[in-house]
C-alpha cells in the first residue's frame, strides 16, 4: 500500500514518528513545516506553498494539513490511505471541526481516498509514552485496514492516557459526541483568556469522549 503520513504538530513532532513506526517505517511524509494545531480545514489558495524535499519519502510543506493532503494527491500517483497523527492531544467529539489532524483525512475523503486520524488524549500531569502509543496505534491500524470503509468516509481514533502499569485498553467503536467544549474566559480589560478545561468537558455516556476518558481506545467512523 502507498501510505501518506501527515499531522498538524509539524513534520518533526514525535507523534508522526510514532505513527511511522506503527506502520513498520513505511509511508511518505507530507507534513507541515511548523506546528499548526487547531487550524481546522484551512487551505492556502492565494499564496505559494513551499515544499522542502528532505528525501524521497519526506516532504516538509509550508502549508496546513489540508494543504499537505492536496499536494500529496498531486505528487504521488496512487495513494491507498492518508494517515494523520499521532496528535499530541485528543481530537474527540466536536474537536473534529477544529482539528488540523482530522482535516487532513477529511480532505482525503473529499477526493475519495480513505483516511485514519489518530490522536492521543493528554491527561495532565502525565506525559505521553510514545512507545506505548506506537504499539496501540499498530493494533488499531491492523484492524482498520482490514475493515470496509464506505466512500467519502474516514476513521477518527483517540488513544487514552493511562497510568503506568494499567491494563491494556479495549478498542471501542462508538459515536461522535455532540457536546460542546467548555467556553470559559478570564477577562482582563479588553483581553479574554481562554480558561476552559478539556478534561472537564461534558461526556454523554457511550460517545467517543466518554469512551476515551474512561480509559479505552475510541474509534468513530465519520462521513462527509
Amino acid at each position: 500500500m502507498t501510505l501518506i503520513l501527515t499531522n498538524d504538530d509539524g513534520i518533526d513532532a514525535p507523534g508522526i514518528r510514532a505513527l511511522h513506526n506503527a506502520i513498520g517505517g513505511k509511508g511518505i511524509f507530507f507534513a507541515p513545516q511548523a506546528q499548526l494545531s487547531g487550524c481546522g480545514h484551512q487551505t492556502t489558495t492565494h499564496l505559494p506553498i513551499s515544499v522542502e524535499k528532505r528525501s524521497d519519502t519526506e516532504y516538509a510543506v509550508g502549508g496546513t494539513p489540508a494543504d499537505c493532503t492536496r499536494i500529496a494527491l498531486r505528487t504521488v500517483p496512487k495513494i491507498d490511505w492518508v494517515l494523520s497523527g499521532i496528535n499530541a492531544g485528543g481530537n474527540l467529539g466536536v474537536d473534529v471541526y477544529i482539528s488540523g489532524t482530522v482535516a487532513a483525512v477529511r480532505e482525503a475523503a473529499i477526493h475519495g481516498i480513505p483516511g485514519i486520524a489518530i490522536s492521543h488524549w493528554i491527561k495532565s500531569p502525565l506525559r505521553i509514552n510514545w512507545d506505548e502509543a506506537t504499539q496501540r496505534a499498530t493494533k488499531v491500524l491492523e484492524m482498520l485496514f482490514a475493515l470496509p470503509l464506505p466512500p467519502y468516509s474516514f476513521w477518527n481514533v483517540n488513544l487514552p492516557h493511562l497510568e503506568p502499569g494499567t491494563e491494556e485498553p479495549e478498542i471501542v467503536f462508538c459515536p461522535l459526541s455532540k457536546d460542546p467544549l467548555p467556553v470559559e474566559y478570564r477577562r482582563e480589560g479588553d483581553l479574554y483568556h481562554y480558561t476552559g478545561k478539556y478534561g472537564l468537558r461534558d461526556r454523554t455516556p457511550g460517545t467517543d469522549v466518554d469512551v476515551c476518558f474512561s480509559g479505552n481506545i475510541s474509534i468513530t467512523q465519520i462521513s462527509l
